[in-house]
C-alpha cells in the first residue's frame, strides 16, 4: 500500500463523520474514537439529531454527490457509503472543511445495509455511476439487480425512490428490464440527461467521472423508480 493511501486510511480513522465496519462476518459500527456503536435504527437520534429524511448514496466512492447533495439540501441527512476508504477520505475531508453537520460516510459492503439501518429508516437512495459489472455474468453483482433491490426493500420508507444515475446504457436497459419484472414503479426516465432542456436541478450535479464522460461525449442515462 502506497504512503499516500496509507496517510488516508489514517486520517479517516479519526473523522468524526465517518464510520467503519471491516468485518464481513461479525459487522460492527466503528465510530472514530475506536468504540463500537449502536447506530442502527439511531442515525437520526445519535448522529444527526434530528427527524429529517435520510438519503443514502451506494457505492459513494469520493462521496462527491452525497457532498453536493448535502449542501444542495441542508434540511435532508445524506450518508454515502462506500468500501474503500481511499475513496471515501475525500467526501469526508471536503464534509468537515465546509463544517456539513447533514453528511456522514460508512465504510462497509452495501450487502450488510440491513446490519447498519433499520426496517423503514430511508427515505431515498441514489445510485451514481456504479460498476455496471459487464464483463461475464455477473449481472447479480449490479447496484439495481433483485438481489440488491431485495436488501434496500425492507430498510425503505413506503414512499421511499432509488435513484439511477450512469453513463453505462446496458445497466441503464438492465434496471428498466428489471422494474418491469419485479412491476416497481418507474416515476422517471430519461435516456439522455444533458440532451434535454429541461431536467431536475439535482441531476445537474456532476462528479469526476461524469465530468470526463461528458468531456468523452457519452450520454448519462437516469431512471427514479420505487416499490
Amino acid at each position: 500500500m502506497g504512503k499516500a493511501k496509507l496517510k488516508k486510511f489514517q486520517d479517516i480513522n479519526q473523522f468524526s463523520n465517518v464510520f467503519q465496519n471491516t468485518d464481513w462476518h461479525k459487522p460492527v459500527c466503528i465510530n472514530h474514537c475506536g468504540e463500537n456503536i449502536c447506530i442502527k435504527g439511531n442515525w437520526r437520534k445519535q448522529l444527526f439529531k434530528n427527524e429529517n429524511d435520510i438519503v443514502l448514496e451506494l457505492a459513494c466512492g469520493k462521496g462527491e454527490y452525497s457532498v453536493e447533495l448535502a449542501q444542495t439540501y441542508p434540511n435532508v441527512n445524506f450518508i454515502g457509503i462506500d468500501i474503500k476508504g481511499n475513496r471515501i477520505w475525500n467526501g469526508a475531508k471536503k464534509a468537515l472543511e465546509l463544517k456539513l453537520p447533514n453528511v456522514h460516510f460508512l465504510r462497509t459492503n452495501i450487502e450488510l445495509l440491513a446490519h447498519f439501518f433499520d426496517e423503514k429508516e430511508i427515505n431515498h437512495i441514489w445510485i451514481t455511476f456504479p460498476d455496471p459489472h459487464l464483463r461475464g455474468v455477473k449481472s447479480q453483482k449490479r447496484l439495481t439487480s433483485e438481489r440488491f433491490l431485495n436488501i434496500y426493500k425492507p430498510l425503505l420508507k413506503t414512499e421511499a425512490t432509488i435513484n439511477l444515475k450512469t453513463d453505462s446504457e446496458p445497466l441503464y436497459d438492465f434496471t428498466k428490464l428489471t422494474i418491469n419484472k419485479l412491476h416497481l414503479n418507474l416515476i422517471s426516465d430519461i435516456a439522455d440527461i444533458y440532451g434535454q432542456q429541461n431536467f431536475p436541478e439535482v441531476l445537474n450535479i456532476k462528479t469526476y467521472y461524469e465530468k470526463m464522460h461528458l468531456a468523452n461525449g457519452l450520454k448519462i442515462f437516469y431512471l427514479k423508480f420505487g416499490f
